[in-house]
């Protein structure tokens, strides 16, 4: 294969290189697109847990909406929220929503996962007890796949897969010759 690598004619090989570059930039622009419309850090996110079972299963793709939700975003809503000092955002049902304020109100929400005996308080940040719906909720979830980021999760906890499947990528392409 090495040979055949090196025999490769150079322009050749720099417009695969290019081709897998525009690749990428097309999935991470995709991406940041998604974010621009939904208003989300994380237009979509995976279930890594069963907290959410039976309403969504480990391994669901959930699409997220964090546009004008102050009205529709009440309780029995699902929402995807980030905890200070955690990296993995959590998908919970809001069990109670506080508004305090006047013309903008400060929003305050009560979670819980739905296969969960109690609230997410323990969750939360040290003395927190209610999420703010403006600094920590990523969005609502409007929409979601099953088992399709089952995927990522497998990606996610077998690191070489995640290796394995990249340079095998990266090889395909480069090693095309359209």
């Amino acid at each position: 294969m090495l040979p055949s690598l090196s025999s490769c004619n150079p322009h050749l090989l720099l417009a695969q290189s290019l081709n897998f570059g525009l690749i990428l930039s097309t999935a991470f622009m995709l991406w940041k697109g998604l974010s621009l419309v939904s208003n989300s850090p994380s237009p979509i996110v995976v279930v890594l847990s069963g907290s959410m079972e039976p309403a969504f299963w480990r391994g669901d793709l959930l699409v997220l909406w964090n546009r004008d939700m102050g009205n529709w975003a009440g309780t029995g809503a699902v929402v995807v929220y980030n905890v200070v000092g955690k990296s993995i955002p959590i998908v919970h049902r809001i069990m109670r929503r506080h508004a305090t304020g006047g013309a903008k109100p400060k929003i305050s929400l009560l979670t819980k996962g739905d296969n969960n005996p109690a609230d997410d308080v323990e969750l939360y940040a040290n003395g927190q007890f209610y999420l703010d719906r403006e600094m920590e909720v990523i969005g609502s979830v409007i929409g979601y796949v099953p088992y399709v980021g089952y995927i990522t999760i497998l990606l996610s906890e077998y690191p070489m897969l995640k290796t394995a499947m990249l340079g095998l990528m990266g090889l395909v392409v480069v090693m095309q010759r359209e």
